[in-house]
């Protein structure tokens, strides 16, 4: 079996938010087919449980400490060096060095970088014959000067400067790998726009989703006051597109609505709810739930997935995960950006309040709508094995991107 030096940004497991959920997918993928060598960070102290499962799926493994403390010393550090804040928060001497000792004593046949920041690990230590895959997943740099023009100084300063260094480093890493992989058609394009040096380098591939998990054909238990109709609305809720979503929803959606739907029940699921989340679970017709151990009866027994996001990048987890759960979508075209269209999906896309306030009136008043065409989407085009394959074709294929 070939060997593949895999680095990633936090432990790949448990796939309990976006980012986890695709670099578990891929290491259960190649982990199966090639002996994989894991450079990864812990930054929850709750993952430690999770370790050796996942060095189990290992032939070797550097898994280092990412302390809470490091956002504010690796902030520091990277002001007074100049650097992009995300590359001096993942710094550590201990990691590199064990990729050093690890490209000398194993000689990968390949390496996977699995979010930017991981790349400046291998960079200028590698044999040029040895293909580097460099999957950004999201064009990062852009994230943060979306999240610039959202805030007000110093804030709007401090992310218009990562912005402006981290998208520096991508195009370096671009320029130094062979293939550097996004997310969706649209995040490739937007980064051959941002760097047309590497255009030719630049490829996409898509998310995907255990549909098989995600099962509608499942019994679940109902986990909501009776009588209640559910718009739910799921992802990390620390993260802070996911806290101004639910917020927006709140301010400008929740009150109009329940005037004409008083049995309205908002949901919010997800780990991690920041103070901010957890107040709106004092309104009258919110409920708040923290994290949970199983998504999926919140999905099956809610009337539609509601996605108020205002800032997205990439394709979105939790609209695969709610058409694989046979869920109708209510949401704003942010949200759903990267997935296509397929022939009567029922997916209501909306640009404003207004618009997201009719399209949740008219699913309210019918009974649970069955959204078959989603699953089939899902099940056509949204298939992590299809999906890792290509990947692993730039991993195999000497003339991806020479």
């Amino acid at each position: 079996m070939k060997k593949l030096l895999y680095l990633v940004h936090r432990l790949p497991f448990p796939p309990n938010k976006g980012d986890k959920i695709s670099s578990n997918n891929m290491l259960k993928y190649f982990s199966e087919r090639w002996r994989v060598h894991l450079g990864t960070f812990v930054d929850d102290p709750d993952d430690w449980q999770y370790v050796e499962r996942v060095r189990e799926q290992c032939e070797d493994s550097c898994i280092v400490e990412l302390p809470q403390r490091r956002r504010l010393t690796g902030g520091l550090y990277g002001v007074l060096t100049g650097q992009a804040l995300s590359l001096t928060y993942y710094d550590s001497t201990e990691l590199q060095g064990w990729v050093h000792a690890s490209i000398a004593r194993e000689c990968p046949d390949a390496v996977l970088v699995f979010s930017g920041v991981m790349g400046r690990f291998v960079k200028e230590c590698l044999p040029a014959e040895v293909p580097v895959v460099f999957d950004a997943e999201d064009v990062d740099s852009e994230k943060w000067r979306s999240y610039a023009e959202s805030k007000h100084w110093p804030l709007s300063w401090l992310y218009r400067r990562e912005a402006r260094k981290l998208l520096a480093y991508e195009r370096a890493m671009a320029a130094a790998t062979r293939v550097s992989l996004f997310v969706s058609a649209q995040e490739a394009d937007l980064f051959k726009q941002l760097a047309p040096e590497s255009a030719d380098k630049v490829h996409f591939r898509t998310q995907g989703v255990d549909s098989q998990y995600f099962n509608p054909e499942i019994r679940y238990n109902n986990p909501y006051p009776p009588d209640k109709k559910v718009l739910v609305f799921t992802g990390a809720m620390d993260y802070w597109p996911n806290v101004e979503a639910a917020k927006w929803f709140c301010e400008n959606v929740l009150v109009p609505l329940r005037r004409c739907e008083p049995e309205l029940l908002f949901c919010i699921v997800g780990m991690k709810p920041t103070p901010e989340v957890q107040r709106l679970g004092d309104l009258s017709g919110v409920m708040v739930t923290g994290g949970v151990p199983d998504v999926r009866p919140y999905l099956a027994h809610a009337r539609a997935a509601c996605l108020p996001l205002q800032l997205a990048r990439g394709i979105q987890n939790k609209a695969l995960e709610a058409m694989a759960m046979n869920l109708p979508l209510i949401a704003t075209q942010e949200a759903l950006a990267g997935i296509i269209e397929y022939p009567d999906v029922m997916m209501d896309v909306t640009n404003s309040a207004e618009e997201m306030l009719q399209a949740a009136q008219a699913v309210l008043a019918l009974p649970r709508q069955v959204n078959r065409a989603g699953r089939d989407c899902v099940l056509e085009h949204y298939n992590w094995d299809t999906n890792l394959r290509r990947m692993e074709s730039f991993l195999l294929s000497e003339g991806a991107a020479a």
